[in-house]
Parts: structure tokens; C-alpha cells; sequence
């Protein structure tokens, strides 16, 4: 028998396909994962069929059957492939046959193309993994960064801009800052879940249905939202998946930063965290050595699915209208995106959830200098104008430094006054970290209130839908 009847295209053909070819083309080897989504679009598939009188009721209910008979294989592992499975679709509509007869299952595709077969698959495959997967683990992300700052409100560090000590900070702020990142990723995916859970089954190959199918019916069935209204945008439309990966690259850049800062903080000559040893290593060679693998995994990660993207949309870029082999190259590049991402949304969660924070260090690393903003303030209260009061403040850490003093605390009230008489003994009350954070109160700012309402704003977006 040749193995062109076991291809859904195969009666076109005579000759055997090249065994290399087959190996090219096929598949089956990755868009397995889609084998429920596959299932239950035939399931719902043939229900519109039957809707149409093109399928009895007992004809239906067989097919109905055996696709749960497969399903049941596929989720206990005890699938078997056929060497001529060319793709997920092919082998369960094989495995159908196998189960109910072949003239019964060689009915189930009838009006129906692969171009909208698969890429309904992807569809439900994509939201079934975020409604699954992603969207509440970046909610546990949150919630444990949440939960994190609440606990250690108290502990000061310095901020940086530049990497350069600037201005005292709450290490609350800095999670706060990650968890905002993180809601925006959280709400931009919600976004895009509109767009994906549009339906395209009953599209046919390019030009619609030649037997009327009721593609509401089947959008309902499956659970999407809506159908795309067009036959060749139904099947070719991929921009779904581009977005998701851009998506995938956006928060693994915002994961990336998290991981660089959190990196640096870990250094001996920062010291101020520690990682659990869950998510360290050692060296091979330098006993002493604990490494932020983790971290640095997050960090080289990003690289990996920054390249799905610019991969994928090479692919996508020069092809014409509608569907073309070279969209295969969508799956592996898209769950390779989605699996790093959401493997990074868990390492990222147990990290920041089990690393010790030495606030000691923190606030040790505190210095006076990062005070002189305060410094131009203070002045700014006396009713002095800001820039003014910038190039004092300047004039005053320069003096402390030629003295070669530790701070601008060191300098005397007499020092102070000769370079603007306006400074008063109050002066050096603005010398306290605690009051410097304090003073920031506004929306958003590093003082205790503002960091605990921006906890409150956060949960209450992530905990929405």
C-alpha cells in the first residue's frame, strides 16, 4: 500500500514521498502538544456537520467516541505513531479510522482544510495555555513580590540611576517597581487574548465553506469569542502568534533586568541578598563559589526567545497570500517562547520568594551624599528657587569632599552658612534616611504610605479578571 493513502493529500500523488521530505515536512514531532485542541475541534466540527444533515446522529456519536478513546491514549501516553503521521492532525483522523472504520472517519473532514484546522488548533492551544499556565502563574509572581514588600516595608537601600548611588529608596519600592512591570505584562496579555480568541474554523482551505456550516455555531462550541470574517485572513492570519511572542520578549527583557539588578545585589561587594541554595551552584574548581545560575539563566534566556521572534517574522515577512508551508515554522518557535516564558515566570517566583535580604548591608551602603537633594529642598522650603538651590547643595558636597570628610552631614553649621547664609541649625534634621523616603509621599514615590498603596493598586489589577 502506498503511503500516500494515509495522507489527507495523498490522491493526488503516485510516487512515494522521499523519505527525507517526509522527515522535512512532517510535524507531528512538536504540534503533538495540540492534540485536545485538535480533538475537540473535530468534536465540535462534526457536530456542525451533523447540524447539516451531512453526518446521523449515530454516525456522530461514534466519531464522538472514538475521538475520547483517543484522547484517553494520548493523555495515559499510549499513543502509538504511524511512521506516515505527518502531523497531529493526521494521526488522530488515522487513529479515528482505526478505532470506528475508515468510512465513517473519512467523513469528519468533509468541507474542512487543514489551513483552518491547524491554525483553530493553535487558537484554542494559545488560550487554553494562558488561561492555564501564564496568567496565573504571573499572578503568583505578583502576589509573592507583593506579599514580599509588605513584610520588609522597613528596609531601606540605595536607588540607582546610572548605576551610581542617587537618592535612599525602600527595598518595597524596588519589588514594587518589578511587580508594576509584571501587571503590565499581565494586563497587555489579557489584551492580546481578545484578538486570539477569534474563531477560523469553517474557513475551509481559503475560500469559505461549500456547505453552509453555521461558523457561529462552531465558534461557540469551542468557546471562542467571535469568527473572523474573512475565509483568507481566517486561515493565514498568524499575527496572533507574532504578538504573543513579542510579548514573550517584553517580559522577558522586564524578567532580564529583574534578574541583572538582582544579580548585582547578590555580588560580595554589594551583599545585599543572598540566594536560597535551591537556585544557586557551585563552582567546579573554586569551592567557595556560589553562583547565580538562576539569575543569569533568566538573563540569557531572554536572548533565546528575543530570537523566536526575529526568527519567526523572517519566515513570515515575504510570503503571499494564504496559507504557505513556511507558517509551520510558527509552532516550534512559538512553544519554545511560551515554555521558556513560563519557566521563567516560575524560577523568577521561587527566587524572589526564598532569597534572604541583609538589611544591614542595604542600609549600610546608605551615604550622606545621597542626601543632597534634600540638601536643595530644605532650601527650596526657605522659599529659595530649585536651581539655585541645586548649585548650593552642589557647592556643599564639593566643600565636603575637598575636606575629604565622610558626608555633607560633617560640615559645620559655620561652613554651611558661608556658602548661603539662608541654611539654619534645622539644617541637619534633613541628615535622616528615614525622613528623606518619608518626604516622598506623592503617587507613587518610596515613602511607606505611597509603596503600600501601590500594593493595593497592583492587587487589585492582577485580581481582576
Amino acid at each position: 500500500m502506498s503511503d500516500n493513502t494515509q495522507k489527507l493529500w495523498g490522491g493526488r500523488f503516485t510516487g512515494e514521498t522521499d523519505p527525507l521530505m517526509h522527515l522535512y515536512n512532517a510535524s507531528l514531532p512538536y504540534d503533538y502538544k495540540m492534540y485536545k485542541a485538535d480533538l475537540e475541534g473535530t468534536k465540535v466540527y462534526t457536530s456542525g456537520l451533523q447540524k447539516l444533515g451531512l453526518l446521523t446522529e449515530d454516525e456522530l456519536k461514534k466519531i464522538h467516541s472514538g475521538l475520547e478513546e483517543i484522547k484517553k491514549e494520548w493523555d495515559e501516553d499510549k499513543f502509538v505513531r504511524h511512521p506516515n503521521d505527518e502531523d497531529i492532525h493526521t494521526a488522530n483522523e488515522r487513529r479515528l479510522g482505526e478505532i470506528i472504520g475508515r468510512n465513517i472517519a473519512g467523513k469528519v473532514h468533509t468541507g474542512r482544510s487543514r489551513n483552518d484546522q491547524c491554525v483553530t488548533d493553535l487558537r484554542i492551544y494559545c488560550r487554553d495555555l494562558l488561561n492555564d499556565k501564564l496568567f496565573p502563574d504571573l499572578q503568583a509572581l505578583v502576589d509573592v513580590m507583593i506579599k514580599r514588600g509588605k513584610e520588609e516595608i522597613d528596609v531601606l537601600m540605595p536607588g540607582y540611576t546610572h548605576l551610581q548611588r542617587a537618592q535612599p529608596i525602600r527595598w518595597s519600592h524596588w519589588l514594587s517597581s518589578y511587580a508594576t512591570y509584571f501587571t503590565e505584562d499581565f494586563k497587555r496579555l489579557r489584551q492580546i487574548m481578545d484578538r486570539i480568541n477569534q474563531s477560523p474554523l469553517g474557513a475551509g482551505a481559503l475560500a469559505g465553506h461549500p456547505y453552509g456550516i453555521d461558523r457561529e455555531f462552531l465558534a461557540a462550541g469551542l468557546g471562542f469569542d467571535g469568527v473572523i470574517g474573512n475565509s483568507l485572513v481566517a486561515v493565514s492570519d498568524r499575527d496572533f502568534i507574532v504578538e504573543l511572542m513579542f510579548w514573550g520578549t517584553l517580559f522577558m527583557n522586564h524578567i532580564s533586568r529583574f534578574a541583572e539588578d538582582l544579580i548585582i545585589y547578590s555580588t560580595a561587594e554589594f551583599g545585599f541578598i543572598k540566594l536560597n541554595d535551591a537556585y544557586s551552584t557551585g563552582s567546579s574548581l573554586m569551592p567557595q563559589k556560589k553562583n547565580a545560575d538562576s539569575l543569569e539563566l533568566l538573563r540569557g534566556k531572554s536572548g533565546r526567545v528575543f530570537g523566536d521572534l526575529a526568527g519567526f517574522l523572517m519566515s513570515l515577512k515575504g510570503i503571499p497570500s494564504t496559507y504557505d508551508k513556511d507558517m509551520q515554522e510558527d509552532k516550534e518557535a512559538l512553544f519554545d517562547c511560551l515554555v521558556t516564558v513560563e519557566h521563567s515566570i516560575l524560577i523568577a517566583t521561587g527566587v524572589i520568594s526564598t532569597l534572604f535580604v541583609q538589611k544591614e548591608n542595604m542600609e549600610n551602603a546608605l551615604t550622606m551624599d545621597m542626601l543632597a537633594t534634600d540638601l536643595a529642598d530644605y532650601l527650596v522650603r526657605k522659599g529659595v528657587p530649585f536651581r539655585e538651590t541645586h548649585h548650593i547643595s552642589g557647592e556643599c558636597v564639593a566643600l565636603a569632599e575637598n575636606l575629604k570628610l565622610s558626608g555633607i552631614d560633617k560640615l559645620t553649621l559655620e561652613q554651611y552658612q558661608k556658602i548661603d547664609s539662608r541654611f539654619g541649625p534645622d539644617l541637619f534634621e534633613t541628615f535622616n534616611f528615614e525622613q528623606s523616603v518619608e518626604r516622598r509621599d506623592a503617587t507613587g514615590g518610596t515613602a511607606k504610605s505611597a509603596v503600600l498603596k501601590q500594593f493595593e493598586n497592583l492587587a487589585s489589577q492582577i485580581h481582576t479578571i
